[in-house]
């Protein structure tokens, strides 16, 4: 296998980092990135190779890497019919265009999409990536070489950067509320998208045991009607529980949705609490208590841990490429 030729820390490779380490000329570079004529197939794949060695790809904004163009971020998200996900890319956007970025989207949550098709989509495309990527996160990064990837929600991941949730301070805010209300039996409303436990839950579950609180868990696709139907059957089925903490906003609601036709009194016989602090939680009735988390603000933090990592002021993979966010809990009618 050929090394990989490094640059400075911190820095994309370029054109004329491939032509150097390939020892052409950078026309022969646009020649074989584009599969145009002129060169043989020899030196087209030998090019072709030692560029995805080294995290190259050719913009479709600014192909060339010419000076003065306009750097491209992909932003690779799973799911636009949440709430959650316009709301956290549109805060991505409105901080790329204070840099002057171009921002690629690509929703990849439906059929069978992966994290790791919206980066096969996104490489040709663009400088960086920001995304929501589990379980793919390290598949992500191997993709896109030496161009820097933030991981949003991947603690473990090995990219560039990445930004996290303390979930254990989320839940202990969440299952102290509850507690204080008297919630004894706490039924945990995961995803069924994480895995056997979402991080979420894995947390709820060592905060309840520190506690002495009864958690229940239950899985459901993190849609609103997936939660409701959830919910309504384990009422049917005689489960009772006097609290409950979702996965999302979106399932709290389908958990509302449910207990009201169950004809159990929330907050009276059931307190409901749900995660992420969507503007959904306040037209709902009643007004849901949620774990909330200032969507702009992330969308920002990833925006500007990108751009230390492209100016090369954030040493990739560093402690200072890593940050932790925490949630804020917002008390309204249902708990």
């Amino acid at each position: 296998m050929t090394p990989q030729t490094p640059g400075p820390r911190g820095k994309r490779a370029t054109i004329l980092d491939v032509a150097a380490a390939a020892s052409v000329s950078r026309q022969t570079v646009t020649r074989a990135m584009n599969d145009m004529a002129g060169i043989s197939q020899e030196t087209r794949e030998r090019v072709q190779k030692l560029a995805a060695e080294m995290g190259y790809s050719p913009s479709r904004f600014a192909k060339g890497l010419v000076q003065g163009a306009r750097t491209s971020i992909g932003l690779a998200i799973p799911d636009l019919t949440n709430p959650y996900f316009p709301a956290f890319a549109s805060s991505v956007v409105e901080a790329a265009a204070e840099r002057g970025w171009n921002v690629v989207v690509d929703d990849y949550g439906h059929g069978t999409g992966s994290a790791v098709d919206a980066a096969a989509r996104l490489a040709p495309q663009v400088d960086a990536l920001i995304g929501y990527l589990a379980p793919h996160a390290n598949e992500v990064q191997a993709l896109m070489g030496r161009r820097p990837v933030v991981a949003l929600d991947s603690p473990d991941a090995g990219t560039a950067g990445g930004i996290s949730f303390d979930y254990l301070q989320a839940a202990r805010l969440a299952l102290s509320h509850l507690a204080s209300r008297g919630c004894r039996h706490v039924l945990f409303l995961d995803s069924d998208q994480g895995g056997p436990a979402s991080s979420r839950s894995a947390a709820a579950a060592a905060v309840a045991a520190e506690t002495g609180i009864r958690l229940t868990r239950l899985q459901a696709h993190p849609s609103a009607a997936a939660a409701r139907s959830a919910v309504a059957l384990l009422a049917a089925g005689g489960e009772r529980a006097d609290g409950i903490l979702a996965f999302n906003d979106l399932m709290a609601a389908g958990v509302l949705k449910a207990l009201r036709e169950s004809g159990t009194s929330v907050p009276g016989d059931c307190s409901v609490i749900g995660m992420d602090g969507i503007p959904l939680g306040e037209l709902l009735t009643p007004e849901l208590t949620t774990l909330s988390l200032d969507l702009r603000s992330v969308g920002r933090a990833a925006v500007d841990l990108l751009d230390g990592l492209l100016s090369g002021s954030i040493q990739d993979r560093s402690p200072e490429a890593f940050l932790t966010l925490q949630h804020q809990l917002v008390v309204r009618q249902s708990a």
